[in-house]
């Protein structure tokens, strides 16, 4: 990954003009680095030459080598991709900094119909710069208990509208149903009919019970986000006292700033939800890879990274999401920065063995199901024991059809969700 000149941070862009992608790559570079103005006093060509971003390639991309645009059909445009490197002295670590040289005013730039940054690499220099994962795959494996399967994890959706002592019913239910995981959904903050305090002090006590009795703790991860850094840090403060051990962030919403504030005081595990996201990628010619906007958040210190899954209820497609689980198997500058991958979104037993299969045959994901556990036909202990026999049955290469024959709940599980009920 890092093979860029020394000092320099190189970014990929995917542009699409009806005029020359060559001339627009060098605006980019210009206008995200020393500007187009005219000279000022003291500016002297030297000094510029240090901080000027430079233009390192452009290649012209046929049609079959991208996305179709919903510009297609307005007439012909030029598409190419074009690397960027610019100086790191002129923009250090500081992510905010680098966020800003990343998307800045490049929408702004005349003549463009399309544009999107699709790469990032980073120089040594960010190698320790920031904390990244305090946790991980490993410390997310060591405080369930989970080894050699895919961490297994339900929802406590807030459409229910539940309150704490009808989610601690329901929470107990699944403690006792043996899932390995159970999170806020990203819309359940503090709401009138379930504040947090109250919702861990009726959870709590049971996941610490449990874990009397059968040395298992169940991981339940409590939605702490909010926009005043000192108030999530009173909600994170409330879990942890109570013996909790993960919070929902959505990272979108806390910022960079928000995030750094709570990584550097935080003693819980941090699931990040990207709720949002969809608006910076969804169009495939605006907005940025997951690539790129992972990298900064797992410098900033993410534990474990919601990325959707196969056969999702969204519009993401498949290709998608295999890229983004890949790209966070990708260690940064170690292997230690690698976040645990959670597959979620109308996730159920049938998804395990593609799962499985296109994400190299990896069991180190978080495998997260709503409805596939909670709405099982049997009920939520059946539908945890069906998500693992699927699981099982996917690391052999047994067709769930025939493992589902003698497991009957694998065989509830596929006549049930089999038409998409899991959502």
């Amino acid at each position: 990954m890092h093979n860029v000149p020394p000092h320099m941070i190189r970014l990929t862009y995917l542009i699409e003009t009806e005029g020359s992608p060559e001339k627009l790559a060098a605006k980019i570079a210009s206008d995200q680095s020393t500007g187009t103005f005219v000279a000022v006093p003291g500016e002297t060509e030297e000094l510029k030459a240090r901080v000027a971003a430079r233009v390192v390639a452009v290649r012209l991309l046929p049609p079959s080598k991208v996305p179709s645009f919903p510009s297609d059909s307005a007439g012909p445009f030029n598409r190419a991709e074009a690397d960027i490197d610019f100086p790191f002295d002129a923009i250090g670590t500081d992510l905010a900094a680098l966020m800003t040289i990343t998307l800045g005013g490049i929408w702004s730039i005349r003549g463009f119909t399309g544009i999107r940054v699709t790469g990032m690499q980073l120089p040594e220099e960010f190698r320790g710069a920031h904390l990244g994962p305090q946790f991980g795959i490993p410390g997310s494996r060591r405080l369930t208990g989970v080894q050699g399967r895919p961490i297994i994890g339900t929802i406590v959706k807030p459409a229910l509208g539940l309150r704490p002592h009808e989610t601690a019913a329901l929470v107990k239910e699944l403690i006792a149903a043996d899932v390995d995981f159970i999170k806020d959904d990203e819309k359940l903050a503090s709401p009138a009919y379930s504040p947090l305090d109250e919702r861990v002090k009726t959870i709590m006590p049971l996941v610490l019970e449990h874990e009397q009795k059968t040395g298992k703790k169940v991981m339940y991860a409590f939605g702490i986000s909010h926009a005043d850094p000192d108030q999530m840090m009173r909600n994170h403060d409330a879990v942890l006292q109570a013996g909790g051990n993960c919070a929902v962030v959505n990272i979108n919403s806390i910022g960079f700033g928000g995030m750094s504030f709570l990584r550097k005081r935080s003693g819980l595990v941090l699931h990040a939800h990207r709720n949002g996201w969809d608006l910076l990628t969804r169009h495939p010619g605006i907005g940025m890879d997951f690539s790129v906007y992972q990298q900064y958040w797992r410098l900033l210190g993410v534990d474990q990274f919601q990325i959707n899954g196969i056969k999702v209820k969204y519009w993401e497609p498949d290709d998608s999401f295999v890229a983004s689980f890949r790209a966070l198997q990708q260690p940064l500058f170690s292997d230690a920065d690698c976040p645990l991958p959670v597959a979620g979104s109308g996730q159920w037993g049938g998804q395990a063995p593609e799962t499985y299969a296109r994400t190299g045959k990896t069991q180190d994901l978080l495998y997260l199901c709503g409805g596939g556990i909670v709405s099982h036909p049997s009920g939520p202990a059946a539908g945890v024991r069906a998500v693992k026999q699927a699981w099982e049955a996917a690391v052999a290469g047994i067709a769930l059809e025939t493992y589902a024959k003698d497991h009957t709940e694998l065989a509830q599980s596929l006549a049930f969700f089999g038409d998409g009920k899991s959502g």
